[in-house]
């Protein structure tokens, strides 16, 4: 499977998103976590997200919502994951962040650095 580096992706057509990347209000951008139930690694990255979220105080910067991509192998296929754990945000119907396979708290900060305070 290939990695893909966080960064800005490019624009994807609205019709071409699930309702779960609709967003939950106009302001809080929707945090979309890929993971597989079974996975040590994603336990880990949930674990590291939390800490993030809690250090910096952004309990209600996102909309968190969690995908086990054994339970729902065709949400994952549609956003095109290819490695869990992966977290994407999506602003107004629109990926603006993917983050694969990230290994620690830091490259959960940097890859989120635009929308924490």
């Amino acid at each position: 499977m290939g990695r893909i580096q966080p960064g800005i992706q490019p624009v994807v057509p609205q019709a071409s998103l699930p309702a779960a990347a609709a967003p939950a209000t106009a302001e809080r951008p929707r945090l979309i976590y890929f993971y597989d139930s079974t996975s040590g690694k994603c336990r880990k990255t949930e674990g590291f997200l939390a800490q993030v979220l809690q250090r910096r105080r952004n309990h209600e910067t996102f909309d968190l919502v969690r995908v086990a991509v054994d339970l729902r192998p065709e949400l994952a296929e549609r956003f095109r994951i290819e490695v869990v754990p992966t977290l994407l945000v999506v602003e107004g119907r629109r990926i603006r962040r993917r983050i694969v396979d990230p290994h620690g708290s830091r490259d959960l900060e940097l890859g989120l650095a635009d929308w924490l305070r």
